[in-house]
């Protein structure tokens, strides 16, 4: 009897069974993406310099315990409150005026004061001090700085003056595109947030995501003013061009007076209670 020929088996359809299948599972799973904030971290401090301490009233102070609770410059708040506390902190002029000179205008004139005096002994007129950038001393100080450029005797002293001359430049930059002098923060004014070990990650974005609002809101008002966009819109454009100098000019200005200083301490032990 003769021996029957094995058939060979058509992997044909097997392929196209496995390409569907390949395609369901492509269009049906969903990948999870870890959520996180948008933002660049300093560099560390060497071991060899002394960081200065900031003064009290410099710094606006952010606490979150286990709990997921806040404790805001000493007292307890509510999170939707804590943006409208960080506003107030970023545009207090030190004096009790919830307002501040930008070029010809006055910035947040019309926003209202509540003069007290909060558990830490800290009340409005305690907040950050701003400080007079005027065109006269500006000047000056390019003046002083070019002269040490070209006065350098090593390529390390020349960038380190060139550095500070820029910053400098900026700040004439800024008052003419302001249209007058303007006020700034101190350099140690910031906002520090500590939170527990415990303190839930949801928490610990939402309460960055309030911070940020108020950098942003200020941004946003101010640059509408001066600008006519609002600075969401200016960073888009630029984004889209980087060689759009005027842009970026307008953009740097508008951080001059609106600076993002986000400090994230140590986070507490689990066992710590603000309260």
């Amino acid at each position: 009897m003769a021996r029957r020929e094995l058939q060979e088996i058509n992997a044909g359809s097997m392929a196209d069974i496995a390409f569907l299948l390949l395609i369901f599972w492509l269009v049906t799973t969903t990948i999870d993406s870890d959520e996180g904030i948008k933002r660049q971290l300093p560099p560390p401090v060497p071991p060899d310099i002394d960081v200065p301490q900031a003064k009290e009233q410099n710094v606006f102070n952010v606490k979150v315990n286990f709990l997921d609770q806040l404790l805001v410059e000493g007292e307890p708040l509510d999170l939707d409150q804590l943006k409208d506390k960080a506003k107030n902190f970023l545009i207090a002029t030190g004096d009790g005026v919830m307002s501040h000179n930008v070029g010809a205008k006055t910035i947040g004139r019309n926003r209202e004061v509540e003069m007290i005096t909060g558990a830490n002994g800290k009340t409005n007129a305690a907040f950050p001090e701003r400080e007079w950038v005027r065109k006269a001393d500006v000047k000056q100080r390019i003046a002083e700085y070019e002269q040490f450029v070209a006065a350098a005797d090593t390529d390390k002293k020349k960038d380190a003056f060139g550095k500070v001359l820029d910053g400098w430049r900026e700040k004439l930059t800024t008052i003419e595109l302001f249209g007058g002098d303007y006020k700034q923060l101190p350099s140690s004014a910031l906002i520090s947030m500590q939170n527990d070990n415990n303190t839930t990650y949801n928490t610990y974005l939402q309460v960055q995501n309030e911070l940020q609002s108020a950098v942003n809101e200020l941004r946003d008002e101010l640059a509408l003013e001066k600008f006519g966009m609002l600075y969401s819109q200016m960073e888009d454009i630029y984004d889209r061009n980087k060689e759009d100098s005027k842009t970026l000019e307008k953009i740097t200005a508008v951080r001059a007076v609106y600076p993002q200083r986000i400090s994230e301490a140590e986070p507490r032990d689990a066992s710590a209670n603000y309260y």
